[in-house]
């Protein structure tokens, strides 16, 4: 039943457009040609994860890598001549259709039929075509290199990350344009704001803000900005921000980019702490009575391991924090089967691609970045990242069982995140509960979550945290 309804929710999707550049083509071309010199003489090159499944494939291996390059190459071509994504729909079931039946082959290691399908799947969709070609093309990428490992130097290519700025551009004009990130940060922000608000009279209007993935720091100049506005040039607010990142390249721009932000509010004393992903909660600096607040922030959905999970949450508890934020992005609960997490994959990221309709043009080369570089390299990633067999608990029940109890939003939360969504609508009108378009805001768990849905799909959760013992 469950399936059925799935099926026809895919029916009412309209995507948006995406482009993919076709550097790729000419080194395709290049490896193709000296492999075709020695393709007898060395097929251990071209590896898939189980070889006496794919024994014999090879030829449909390059008839396949073949495909994907006219597809890529043809895409700048087709783009003059773009259908709007819902004159299509009987076209667009099929592709949904055969990019299941595709998963099902790769998930069985059924190499012959997974090879002739993304063969098909290739000849049909377009990264410029209509909107659910776009979504489908990814997902084929991504299944086409979870077909090949590690050892193969096509897996390489098709899983070839975009540069460090490509990504900072690609998050920059989705930050901009969508409320996605917005809505996560700053209803975190205004929880944040509170819990030191309720404490102003104990805490020496000290704030100190542990950010488990600070990124590029975007969450925190709107919360500069709320406190220098209950802050006097007499009577100061100190924000110590502990940020953790991949680099420290990345940190220190972060760092510098949030100092630079604070420059214009004399009434806020800012200090960073920059330390890289896995550093020991040990390394932290605290000070007495200073309101301590965690933010968690779509960081646990990055942890591969219920242990890992686990390790964070202890180490969150023992800093005994005022408050937690926390935002679970949908589609990664890691279902125990490869099929569930590929189904459920697709339904998060058609709304995603959906949404973009409300936000920038079809032509638009920002949208164009941001599915090239944020979307369809989290697609990609997801499918080629394996997690902990289990269905995830639901957080509630993992929160809880680490000492952690829910916290009731406040009705300012709400009302700011609606607030969002009107400024940020731009083709359709806001929508709330009971209504199915658009984006819409949805009060969860008797007030103690937020989400923030697109028509009937929730796309992440805000939810606050404390600890009870």
């Amino acid at each position: 039943m469950e399936e059925a309804e799935d099926q026809e929710e895919l029916l009412n999707l309209s995507l948006a457009i995406v482009s993919s550049g076709c550097g790729d083509e000419a080194r395709l071309r290049k490896r193709k040609r000296k492999r075709s010199m020695s393709r007898e003489e060395d097929n251990d090159n071209v590896v898939f994860s189980s070889s006496d499944a794919f024994e014999g494939c090879e030829d449909k291996v390059f008839k396949l890598l073949q495909t994907r390059e006219e597809m890529l190459g043809g895409a700048e071509r087709r783009r003059s001549k773009q259908v709007h994504p819902h004159h299509e729909d009987g076209k667009g079931l099929h592709l949904i259709h055969l990019l299941l039946i595709t998963a099902t082959a790769v998930d069985e290691s059924n190499a012959a039929l997974a090879l002739d399908n993304l063969a098909e799947l290739y000849r049909t969709v377009s990264l410029t075509g209509d909107s659910v070609q776009r979504v489908v093309a990814y997902f084929a990428e991504g299944l086409t290199a979870r077909l090949l490992t590690r050892k193969s130097p096509f897996h390489d290519m098709i899983m070839k990350r975009p540069t460090r700025e490509e990504e900072f551009v690609a998050f920059t004009y989705l930050y901009r344009v969508s409320p996605y990130y917005q809505f996560a940060h700053f209803t975190a922000n205004q929880a944040i704001l509170e819990a030191f608000e309720r404490e102003e009279q104990v805490n020496h209007r000290a704030l100190h803000v542990v950010d488990f993935d600070v990124s590029y720091g975007f969450q925190w100049p709107s919360l500069i900005q709320s406190l220098s506005e209950k802050a006097t040039s007499g009577n100061k607010i100190s924000l110590r921000i502990t940020g953790f990142g991949r680099s420290p390249e990345e940190l220190q721009e972060t760092e510098g980019r949030l100092v630079s932000f604070s420059k214009g509010f004399k009434n806020v004393v800012l200090e960073f702490q920059g330390l890289l992903r896995g550093s020991k909660l040990v390394n932290l600096r605290k000070k007495k009575q200073e309101t301590v607040a965690v933010n968690l922030v779509f960081h646990l959905n990055m942890l591969s391991n219920f242990t890992k999970i686990s390790e964070t949450l202890k180490s969150v508890h023992s800093l005994k924090p005022s408050i937690v934020m926390l935002m679970e992005q949908e589609g990664n609960r890691s279902p125990r089967s490869f099929l569930s997490r590929f189904t459920e994959s697709l339904h998060y990221f058609a709304a995603m691609f959906d949404s973009l309709d409300d936000c920038l043009p079809l032509e638009s080369s920002e949208r164009l970045s941001i599915e090239k570089n944020h979307l369809g390299k989290e697609i990609k990633t997801r499918l080629n990242h394996e997690k902990e067999d289990g269905r995830m608990e639901m957080w509630k029940g993992r929160m809880e069982t680490h000492g952690f109890a829910g916290v009731k939003l406040s009705s300012r939360c709400m009302i700011q995140a609606r607030l969002l969504l009107r400024i940020r609508a731009h083709h359709r009108p806001l929508q709330f509960e009971g209504e199915n378009s658009g984006f819409r805001v949805i009060e969860r768990d008797e007030g103690r979550a937020i989400s923030l849905g697109w028509q009937d799909r929730s796309l992440i959760t805000a939810s606050a945290w404390h600890c009870v013992w």
